[in-house]
């Protein structure tokens, strides 16, 4: 009766992870998206090209090894944008093929071109050829992704003024920049280029930044990007930029002007639903382009879900994939558990940064007790031997049980060794299993029984004292 049993609009994680769960289950599967949009915004202009340019800023500057070699230590003395961009494009290309081999393997057709919605059971394709091809569905995922959020009375030129998406783009490597929003990923690019010698001002109309982070490894992330000359604006905001031929002046609403090669917008993001159509589905979205869903991430038409960022926070590749998975076995009758509460946030600034559970503030505010247990990489045989002299593992432990409430971890293979906080979190595990614990030596995880044993010590001394 359908051309396909489930068709999914766009192929970012959300999008892939739901087609080929569904194909798994024996369903025809077909995936819309643009030959030049392979894997999604994560893929192409997001999350992957980010981190890659991250991993080729850290080796190409030696910053991680300043600690053992001098301030002076670097690999390449002239860095330029084809040194970056070569191995940004590398891993973009395998990613793709990837993904590509994952969709026929599991005999997934890959529709080329941009769908919108013709009716609540087809949409129209545009392949590009003048032609569009009407293709029926039973049931449709929407995993259209976001673009970055673009002020009106602001003049992109993606060379001067730029988004997030444009700044993997540029000519050359900025010799001073404006980095407008302290969110994730403003902070993210503000760490990367500070590494690389430009010279960063972040301006944020907040207080604070990543405000919803552990204060203390927040101050910590300040002090080191200030070390690398990056100059903090709170409580600020843009009132105009203006284009001058070399250069932009950032004109601040307090009367602050900043000069700067070049302005990068990091104002959020915007789903894109615009060209969708939503409305002959009998859908709507919201003035930020975002998508309602239920606990099953179906909308208000029943066969239609949506997954990943066009349905709004926590908007992370990580719980993307599991939305597609869990949107597509519900959609196709299989039984599927909740998503985990405890998903862990990862922040790729440079040191980066990684942390699941609660925040001290949080316990706080909430009257919860906690005790907190710290372990410096600076102590640990492993933190000397990679040079890394600054980061840190915090444990916040209740007093009552031993339990984990919130692991915060700041430096070298943060967002990895999260997880086994993780793990021990998820299981019901205490204080306990981690002092007990045999870790291999020399490791930054063994970060986790000095810390451990950290918090234990003082809940002991409380109990002796007070019974």
């Amino acid at each position: 009766m359908y051309d396909y049993d489930l068709l999914v609009l766009g192929s970012g994680p959300s999008g892939q992870k739901a087609a080929i769960a569904a194909a798994k289950l024996g369903r025809r599967v077909g995936i819309v998206d643009r030959r030049d949009m392979i894997g999604g915004v994560c893929i192409n202009t997001g999350t992957v090209p980010s981190k890659t340019l991250r991993e080729a800023v850290l080796y190409l500057t030696g910053l991680s090894q300043r600690d053992l070699y001098g301030s002076s230590y670097r690999v390449k003395e002239e860095i330029t944008v084809a040194d970056l961009a070569a191995r940004t494009q590398h891993v973009i290309e395998r990613q793709t093929d990837v993904i590509r081999n994952q969709l026929a393997r599991n005999r997934v057709a890959l529709i080329t071109g941009t769908g919108r919605f013709a009716d609540p059971h087809s949409i129209w394709v545009d392949g590009g050829s003048g032609h569009d091809t009407r293709i029926t569905f039973d049931k449709a995922v929407i995993a259209a992704g976001t673009r970055p959020a673009r002020p009106d009375s602001v003049d992109f030129d993606d060379r001067t003024i730029v988004d997030s998406d444009g700044v993997i783009n540029l000519q050359a490597v900025p010799r001073s920049m404006v980095v407008v929003g302290a969110g994730v990923i403003g902070m993210e690019y503000a760490s990367m280029f500070a590494g690389l010698g430009t010279k960063v001002t972040v301006v944020e109309r907040r207080d604070r930044m990543l405000d919803f982070c552990d204060e203390e490894i927040i101050e910590s992330l300040k002090y080191h990007l200030r070390d690398l000359s990056v100059t903090f604006r709170f409580g600020e905001e843009v009132a105009a930029v203006e284009k001058h031929q070399n250069a932009a002046l950032c004109v601040l609403k307090s009367g602050k002007k900043i000069v700067a090669d070049t302005v990068m917008y990091s104002a959020g993001r915007q789903g894109q639903t615009d060209d969708l159509a939503l409305d002959a589905a009998g859908l709507e979205a919201d003035k930020r382009g975002r998508i309602a869903v239920d606990e099953h991430y179906r909308t208000s038409v029943e066969h239609i879900y949506a997954v990943g960022d066009v349905i709004g926070f926590p908007a992370l590749a990580s719980t993307s994939m599991e939305q597609g998975r869990m949107a597509a076995q519900h959609a196709c009758g299989e039984p599927a558990r909740e998503l985990q509460e405890l998903q862990p946030i990862g922040i790729y600034t440079i040191p980066e940064i990684s942390f699941v559970g609660k925040t001290e503030e949080e316990l706080t505010n909430s009257s919860t007790p906690f005790e907190v247990g710290i372990a410096r990489y600076r102590e640990l045989a492993r933190g000397q031997i990679v040079g890394d002299s600054y980061g840190m593992l915090k444990l916040l432990v209740s007093p009552q049980d031993g339990r984990l409430l919130g692991v915060h971890v700041f430096g070298t293979g943060a967002t990895e060794i999260v997880h086994i906080g993780q793990t021990v979190m998820g299981c019901g595990g205490t204080v306990d299993y981690l002092i007990d614990t045999v870790f291999n030596y020399p490791t930054l995880s063994e970060a986790y029984k000095v810390a451990a044993l950290d918090a234990a010590n003082k809940i002991r001394n409380i109990t002796r004292i007070d019974g």
